[in-house]
């Protein structure tokens, strides 16, 4: 079915298509009608929206239903998600699935309402205490937030492990036609869940490990996990780039911007392409590094100081110079900003 929709709720209507029944949160601008939404149609498919009396409590909300083997999700943006660190390094820790929406507004404290790209650290260089990794996936279009949400919860049941959909604020609040089918969902089997049976009764879901042995072989265990998923969950975007001299890279609504950008320096001459990370952890550095292999230039935009721009840098390893152009505080830079960079800093546009 297709419809107009907004972002934010086309999150849940995703998460619901995926099989999530359960929606434990707090509401932050610019990602409130994520719960609001939640309210609205998870009792409709006999689910359960509960709003919270924090993001502590909803995190660890969250926590238990997933240890109880449901379809769970929650919401916030910055400084919501901040308080939720420590229970999402419990989740891991756990290996509990679950599925975390961060609707990225300005920083750091309380910044402003409006979109920015500066959880990029918080969402993938993990965040909370221990060695772990969050999933993070970064949807550039309403359609995106919904297809992203649902592989989102395939994801965290595949690893037990939580996962991110970390969009920014033009993204959530935008508008756009949204396409929508309904299917059929076969949820996994989670014998390891505790679900009240004299089976499960013994089951104890927990991240303590007092010896340092059985502490360290778990945490192998989860490197284990997470270097497969390097292997084979990276996923991104290419347009233009069979031929580029200069690659242009960034993610959420940067990238539809840069690709504007692309366009309007190929009819200048200049043979652009755009790189468009989709999942931001696992990063896809080695497809990365192949599109930037016969290129003269990358540049990265992004909307914060500069936070993604590391792990291209990581990706190409020196092979090509990697420049950097980014806006903060709800600014986001135009097709016009993007082609003044590549004259007055790369000087690749004439």
């Amino acid at each position: 079915m297709r419809q107009l929709c907004k972002g934010n709720v086309a999150i849940v209507k995703g998460a619901i298509l995926a099989g999530c029944r359960a929606y434990y949160g707090y509401p932050i601008t610019p990602a409130s009608e994520i719960a609001e939404a939640a309210a609205l149609y998870m009792p409709q498919v006999g689910g359960t929206f509960l709003q919270a009396e924090s993001e502590v409590a909803a995190i660890n909300m969250v926590y238990g239903a997933a240890a109880a083997g449901a379809r769970v999700m929650t919401a916030s943006s910055g400084p919501g998600v901040s308080l939720m660190q420590e229970g999402i390094s419990y989740c891991a820790g756990a290996e509990l699935p679950c599925v975390i929406v961060d609707v990225v507004r300005g920083g750091p404290g309380l910044g402003n309402i409006a979109p920015e790209q500066s959880d990029y650290f918080a969402m993938v260089k993990g965040g909370g205490h221990g060695n772990y990794r969050n999933f993070v996936l970064a949807p550039a279009s309403v359609q995106e937030m919904a297809e992203l949400t649902m592989l989102a919860f395939e994801l965290a049941d595949k690893y037990r492990n939580p996962v991110i959909v970390m969009a920014d604020g033009f993204i959530g609040q935008m508008m756009e036609p949204l396409d929508l089918e309904d299917r059929e969902i076969t949820l996994p089997e989670k014998p390891w869940a505790v679900k009240g049976t004299p089976q499960t009764r013994a089951n104890l879901i927990s991240s303590i490990f007092l010896e340092p042995d059985q502490l360290e072989a778990h945490q192998r265990k989860l490197e284990a996990k997470y270097q497969r998923a390097q292997q084979v969950e990276t996923r991104h975007e290419l347009y233009e780039c069979d031929d580029a001299e200069v690659l242009l890279v960034g993610y959420g609504i940067t990238s539809r911007v840069l690709r504007s950008a692309v366009e309007a320096a190929r009819r200048n001459g200049l043979k652009a392409g755009l790189f468009r990370p989709i999942t931001l952890w696992p990063f896809p550095s080695k497809e990365l590094a192949q599109a930037a292999a016969k290129v003269e230039k990358v540049l990265v935009v992004e909307l914060s100081n500069g936070q993604m721009v590391e792990d291209v840098r990581l990706a190409v390893n020196g092979r090509v110079p990697v420049e950097f152009f980014g806006r903060t505080g709800g600014n986001v830079p135009s097709v016009e900003e993007v082609n003044i960079e590549l004259t007055q800093r790369l000087g690749v546009l004439a």
